[in-house]
């Protein structure tokens, strides 16, 4: 935990027992049915690494052991405890700087004990709502523990640090059959995404270090004024709950609401900016567009020669990821930004597509020589301009 004379900021632990009392279970199986599907997601797992790196052309080290990273085949509740673990590793350094501008003497302590413990909740209550929506995840910054296991941990500058794969096994079979598409090959489909990323990072070494910067540098802009944070949250939810927010039976954004305020469909992220944190933010999205586009790309370059059925579930797919499950979720997922990486999929892929067409795969792969090689959020939606910088070619 971090706390300061054992009061916390955040009740980690109050977050996992949170999102583990609420997330619900996922589809009935029977134990044989269970078994069966952990030893098939393993089994594909293992067959999309090999997939991916010929496809991608992306080996990493050589002296590096193959699947140095585990594979964890979680349920539900698993999957929050790991970005419990995630979150609390990530945000260390804001909340000891949030620690230092608490009140002194027991006022603060008892301050921090019930904000600990209401902020404890809230993410519990967050991350049970997405526990049922994720299907994997590479977990790049949670630390190993007895339970869930990471990779290793080259030492050295430079070198990749642990992470693991999770598939969260209920959330598949739940879409598997919403969707009604063969069961192995969506499984295996969703591996090759999946296994995509785990790829990212294994093989460009200098990657996870880097966005774990940009984050880093984002939260030492955070405004710390507990009044304005609550000020903007309060925006927040104002710009969501008006006569017109969301959406209208076209599917259109509401225009404004009844005091002619702007429904401008920000989100809870962009609405605690300063100019700075706008800036990283622009960066981060050109990386996190780059990576989910990438894995979109490949998964369905390579699915046609191994998933017979792939181009069914790509079309049901994105249509499911398209419209959602209803008002509240749209509203929900407009609120907490995830529309935003819908558009990270579909703006990314475009730009792999449309740079790998121009100079190829090996032209393509240039993109993980460094940072300065990385898209920018501009670039992702004009591929020619990063193939002109990049590749020092006009545009002619």
């Amino acid at each position: 935990m971090t706390s300061i004379g054992g009061s916390e900021m955040v009740d980690w632990n109050l977050a996992v027992a949170t999102a583990q009392r609420l997330t619900r279970p996922g589809p009935e199986v029977s134990r044989d049915e269970a078994r069966a599907i952990v030893a098939e997601l393993r089994g594909h797992a293992l067959d999309s690494e090999a997939h991916v790196r010929a496809f991608t052309r992306m080996h990493g080290d050589a002296d590096a052991p193959p699947h140095g990273t585990p594979v964890l085949i979680v349920d539900r509740a698993g999957w929050a405890k790991a970005n419990v673990a995630g979150f609390r590793e990530v945000l260390k350094p804001l909340l000891v700087k949030m620690q230092a501008r608490r009140p002194g003497g027991a006022g603060g302590a008892v301050l921090g004990t019930v904000g600990g413990k209401v902020t404890g909740v809230e993410v519990g209550m967050l991350l049970s709502f997405l526990s049922s929506r994720v299907l994997g995840q590479y977990e790049t910054f949670a630390p190993p523990s007895r339970d869930m296991p990471a990779g290793p941990v080259k030492p050295g500058p430079g070198q990749s640090k642990a992470g693991r794969l999770l598939l969260v096994a209920p959330n598949i079979v739940q879409v598997e059959r919403e969707l009604d598409v063969d069961p192995h090959d969506f499984r295996l489909w969703v591996c090759l995404h999946e296994e995509t990323h785990r790829t990212q990072f294994t093989a460009v070494p200098w990657l996870r270090d880097h966005i774990e910067s940009e984050i880093q540098s984002f939260l030492g802009e955070t405004d710390l004024d507990a009044s304005t944070v609550i000020e903007r949250v309060r925006q927040a939810v104002q710009s969501f709950s008006g006569p017109n927010a969301g959406r209208d039976q076209d599917g259109a954004d509401g225009a404004a609401d009844a005091e002619g305020a702007p429904d401008d469909g920000r989100s809870l992220v962009d609405l605690v900016q300063t100019p700075s944190q706008r800036e990283i933010l622009a960066r981060l999205t050109g990386v996190m567009s780059l990576l989910e586009g990438h894995a979109d790309y490949v998964m369905d370059g390579v699915g046609p020669q191994v998933v017979a059925s792939v181009a069914e579930i790509r079309e049901k797919f994105s249509r499911r990821r398209a419209t959602g499950a209803g008002r509240l979720d749209q509203a929900l997922r407009r609120l907490l930004g995830l529309d935003a990486k819908l558009r990270q999929y579909r703006d990314g892929e475009r730009f792999v597509r449309a740079v790998v067409d121009e100079v190829g795969m090996d032209g393509f792969n240039k993109v993980w020589t460094s940072p300065n090689t990385l898209p920018t959020k501009t670039e992702i939606a004009k591929p020619a301009e990063w193939v002109a910088r990049v590749h020092r070619r006009s545009e002619g």
